[in-house]
């Protein structure tokens, strides 16, 4: 065989073998669906739990369950509002939610549905949540209709959370010391 021809075949048999490791570490990383429905407790305005398995609505991001907002010149309970409307939409005979993934804290992310509905659109659409990283579509129609977060003013969920954890963490001197 000819010098040539040998680099051919070596070549297609190191791509062949790249196929194969590759279509190997895709099936590994293929996790079947987790799919929960019957009595969901939603947790707050963008978690859930059944049993024992705790769920987070993938795409979103309500108000922390102790946030509270501004809308025509008083403060409301926001969060708590969106608890409320999440556990109204998971109180659906049909609710269904299903995921493939967790978070860093080990809680399913899940995408729900009942009655043909997607319940983590809904909240983003209902103005209870705000898009993180889908639903953007959801976002701006709350937006340009100013429904509930959306009717005044909130600090996004995010920088409430990161806002708590800085109030928890020790400063000064003091905080070395004691770590």
């Amino acid at each position: 065989m000819t010098r040539g021809l040998r680099t051919i075949r070596d070549g297609v048999t190191a791509l062949a073998l790249l196929v194969f490791i590759w279509l190997i570490a895709a099936k590994l990383n293929d996790h079947a669906a987790i799919v929960h429905a019957g009595a969901f407790r939603a947790a707050d305005g963008d978690s859930l739990a059944i049993g024992s398995e705790r769920m987070r609505l993938f795409g979103i991001d309500a108000p922390e369950l102790s946030q509270t907002c501004q809308r025509d010149g008083a403060t409301w309970a926001c969060g708590q509002e969106a608890k409320r409307m999440l556990q109204g939409l998971v109180a659906a005979a049909d609710a269904q939610c299903q995921g493939t993934e967790r978070d860093r804290f080990s809680r399913l992310l899940v995408v729900c549905h009942a009655g043909g509905l997607d319940l983590n659109g809904a909240m983003v659409r209902r103005g209870m949540a705000v898009s993180y990283g889908g639903y953007q579509s959801e976002e701006r129609q709350a937006r340009a209709e100013k429904v509930g977060l959306w009717a005044g003013t909130f600090d996004m969920p995010r920088a409430v959370r990161d806002h708590k954890q800085q109030e928890r963490q020790p400063h000064g001197p003091s905080g070395l010391l004691s770590w």
